[in-house]
């Protein structure tokens, strides 16, 4: 196994390791606030969504994903922020409905605020929870918001994935203005009821339940033929609180108010319009997800930094080259075979023969006929006189004679090499 295949597999284990263990292990509680009538986290919306219709008579309720106008001027279209509606004879307003509104923020356009109070005026009631009102609707309202402390505001938004117990040891209390239940009191963390409504002197509000401190955070301001219910505190609508008994009973009693009529429920501050679901939106959900797909990605990038390094080529195996001396030699011997005649080729044995005498035996000036080469011949190779006249006989015999016959060729073959053994061995 290569290291590119080894680096590859081990990457892959790791990662699926990762996610069995994240996948199996339980899934830490979220303390963001969502609002959202989907999420069953402490500060989601579920339980008061899923209770709504109890709460009103068994009246409808339906979600909305769209503009405040789209939904209350059906066919108006999206031409936002228009400084105003279109005129009554070309514009129609929804059913009767209590318009619920549950965020940590509230905006809208000049036309949406335009759709929302003709919409009250019409004898319609709207319920918006937030901390932090549209100065559009402030203006026209003649209230705003203001907080106990600054430095509270910045400990709740540095407090959003702690539990309330862990980062707000001090509570206040809310008490509602009705006759009724001006006994009732209810603890919340400061943190979480920390806003209140600052009523301008020409606002017609009316205050519906107050603080500790006697700030209003609940007030019903009435518009036309209907009345806006403001809340600065969206957090006891919240799973956590309404599924306490002890604060439960502040979020329903607020609710009280609103008369026996289908429900209005607004999703699209929170969520958006209906279908932007983008993949990565659903990843960034989820916390396991949110680290797998961080772990992928550092994965991709740690492979492509490594294999992004030039590699060494591999060096290819050359063979050596065979020694084609014999095969040569073989070749051109056929050559001189082909007619039958060999003295060429003794030729070439004798002069070969020859010229080894000559540096065997520093004999640079040899000549075969004469007697004394000869002697010198037969004493310096250790032979008898006789060996070597036998020898040379051979040797004038081929070269003189006119073809040479394969016999021949093998006894001056048989000569030479009885000398050369004998001299040199």
């Amino acid at each position: 196994m290569t290291r590119f295949r080894a680096f590859l597999l081990a990457l892959v284990g790791l990662f699926a390791a990762f996610v069995a263990v994240e996948y199996y292990q339980p899934e830490p509680t979220s303390w963001r606030h969502t609002y959202q009538n989907n999420d069953k986290v402490p500060y989601g919306t579920y339980v008061l969504y899923d209770l709504l219709p109890d709460l009103f008579g068994r009246q409808p309720v339906r979600t909305i994903r769209q503009p405040i106008a789209n939904q209350l001027l059906p066919g108006l279209g999206t031409r936002a922020y228009a400084d105003t509606v279109r005129p009554a004879a070309t514009r129609v307003l929804a059913a009767s409905a209590n318009y619920l509104f549950v965020h940590h923020s509230f905006e809208l356009s000049r036309l949406d605020r335009a759709a929302l109070l003709r919409y009250v005026g019409r004898g319609n009631h709207v319920f918006i929870a937030t901390e932090s009102l549209d100065d559009l609707l402030g203006d026209t309202l003649r209230l705003h918001l203001a907080v106990q402390s600054p430095s509270q505001r910045l400990q709740r938004q540095a407090r959003r994935r702690v539990a309330p117990a862990a980062s707000a040891p001090d509570s206040t209390t809310l008490r509602l203005l009705n006759p009724g239940l001006a006994a009732d009191r209810f603890r919340f963390p400061s943190n979480e009821v920390n806003w209140f409504f600052v009523p301008d002197s020409a606002c017609r509000a009316t205050v519906l339940a107050v603080n500790s401190q006697q700030k209003p955070v609940l007030v019903r301001v009435p518009h036309g033929r209907g009345f806006v219910y403001l809340s600065s505190t969206p957090a006891v609508l919240s799973n956590y609180f309404l599924l306490r008994p002890a604060t439960a009973g502040f979020g329903f009693a607020a609710l009280s108010y609103l008369p026996e009529r289908p429900v209005f429920w607004d999703e699209y501050q929170k969520q958006g319009r209906l279908g932007e679901q983008s993949l990565w939106r659903v990843v960034s959900q989820h916390a396991a997800l949110r680290w797998a797909t961080t772990l992928l990605g550092a994965g991709l990038l740690l492979f492509a930094l490594f294999e992004a390094k030039r590699r060494q080529r591999v060096i290819p195996v050359i063979k050596a080259l065979p020694n084609t001396t014999l095969l040569f030699t073989r070749t051109v011997a056929s050559l001189y075979r082909q007619d039958h005649n060999h003295a060429l080729i003794a030729e070439k044995k004798i002069s070969l023969f020859l010229e080894t005498l000559r540096h065997r035996l520093q004999e640079p000036a040899l000549d075969l006929n004469e007697d004394a080469t000869r002697d010198r011949l037969a004493q310096k190779a250790g032979l008898s006189r006789a060996r070597i006249d036998e020898m040379v006989r051979v040797i004038h015999f081929v070269r003189t004679a006119p073809q040479v016959r394969d016999s021949e060729l093998q006894k001056l073959n048989q000569v030479l090499s009885e000398f050369r053994h004998s001299a040199f061995s």
